[in-house]
């Protein structure tokens, strides 16, 4: 038999998310939806149009909603359901997701405004800290219907001032929280540093900030999707924007996210992102500067998924297409248990040690950039790099030893942009 969850962008049905008989997922508009002046669709991948998507052209988009590997199958457990059933996945957790889409079982109402949010002791956060790597996500606590993807243990909240809560019922959230991990000593703050470097050589960003509570420490990203808004009483109120990664937009599925296993090239995301983008000389200089920094800094896990297109205007008449802030930014190479390749190739390039100003030379070719503007980015950013590293003052003995290989990096390139 059947099912079908009611599919909402903001405020609007727009359509219906069905499992049909054989268990596989297909997506339709609404006609209402497609007869609506101003409607937009869903996803790059998913054009508005009235034939029914196929499970091969829409999984791409709605399992990219959901989290990934270890975690999904942790919380696949915690619910009885599946781990390969996104539908069911998506049914229980497919409340408040990246974005302004919503899933909503069909013949229930969308969440009125009066949201309910559980505000969090101290010992509560701590203890929901350290519940996430057995219930990720908290899936199947009562009331919680968050997803967030990625494999990376996270939970989303709402913050006001010093307080710290939790959203229920599809409740939007203001920020991530995301805890250390065991397996990758002080990557909390790996990451917090370079988040603040890339936000201090003028990089979009989302913000950051870790905090340490009594013994637990943990990263707070602020939500480039979520914005505060004043409503006629004066009351606060958090608003989607809607969003989607690069493999979304291409219609790639998650666990085909790096080049290597058919995920999109770096020529794929600045093709996608010429295409869309409404101010494209801008945003093709900024997810250059992206590589360059990702490069620089030895993040080599820069997959499809850690970049984004922002849509602040969805839904409207006139709709907005921008690169999202950068996010996700960690220097892999300081764990050696992780791969030295890249997720996606420089020029033809895996290794980031082998690559050459040649390599960036085809890099511009492949992406149609001029050549002189992608050479010279380089040291440009390698100097701004080696100038804002002494600033970012986050002690720790992990971020010192993480600066001084990045400053040996940084410095080995800019030797070479100018030998």
């Amino acid at each position: 038999m059947a099912k079908t969850l009611d599919v909402y962008l903001h405020k609007d049905f727009i359509g219906h998310l069905i499992q049909d008989k054989g268990g596989q997922i297909v997506f339709d508009y609404a006609e209402s939806w497609l007869e609506k002046p101003g409607a937009c669709p869903l996803s790059q991948s998913l054009p508005l149009r009235k034939e029914r998507f196929t499970r091969k052209e829409c999984r791409g988009f709605f399992a990219g909603i959901l989290p990934e590997e270890s975690k999904r199958e942790i919380i696949a457990r915690n619910l009885g359901i599946s781990a390969r059933n996104d539908y069911a996945m998506l049914e229980r957790i497919g409340g408040e997701c990246a974005g302004a889409v919503t899933f909503v079982p069909t013949g229930e109402p969308l969440p009125e405004r009066n949201y309910g949010y559980r505000k969090l002791s101290t010992e509560e956060l701590i203890a929901i800290l350290k519940e996430l790597p057995r219930r990720p996500l908290l899936a199947g606590e009562n009331g919680v219907r968050l997803s967030l993807a990625g494999a990376q243990d996270k939970i989303a909240v709402r913050i006001e001032g010093d307080n710290i809560s939790l959203p229920l019922g599809g409740a939007p959230s203001t920020h991530i929280l995301k805890p250390a991990i065991e397996r990758f000593e002080g990557v909390v703050f790996n990451e917090a540093l370079l988040m603040k470097l890339a936000a201090t050589v003028g990089l979009p960003t989302a913000p950051v900030e870790f905090q340490t509570i009594e013994d637990t420490t943990f990263l707070l990203v602020e939500r480039y999707d979520r914005i505060h808004q004043q409503t006629s009483s004066g009351e606060s109120t958090v608003e989607r924007v809607h969003q989607e990664d690069f493999c979304q937009a291409l219609g790639i599925v998650p666990e085909m996210k790096y080049q290597k296993e058919g995920g999109p090239s770096l020529k794929d995301c600045f093709h996608l992102l010429r295409e869309v983008s409404r101010a494209p000389v801008i945003d093709l200089v900024r997810l250059l500067d992206a590589v360059i920094f990702n490069y620089l800094v030895g993040n080599n896990d820069a997959h499809g998924k850690n970049f984004s297109l922002l849509y602040p205007s969805a839904g409207m008449e006139d709709v907005q297409v921008r690169l999202a802030p950068l996010y996700d930014v960690v220097s892999t190479i300081y764990y050696p248990e992780l791969s030295q390749e890249m997720a996606m190739k420089i020029g033809g390039e895996y290794s980031s040690a082998k690559v050459t100003p040649q390599n960036f030379e085809r890099l511009a070719e492949e992406v149609g950039l001029a050549k002189p503007l992608v050479r010279r980015r380089v040291p440009e950013l390698a100097d701004a790099i080696l100038s804002a590293l002494p600033n970012i003052e986050i002690q720790n003995p992990i971020t010192e030893s993480v600066t001084a290989l990045i400053h040996k990096h940084v410095e080995k390139t800019r030797t070479s942009f100018r030998g």
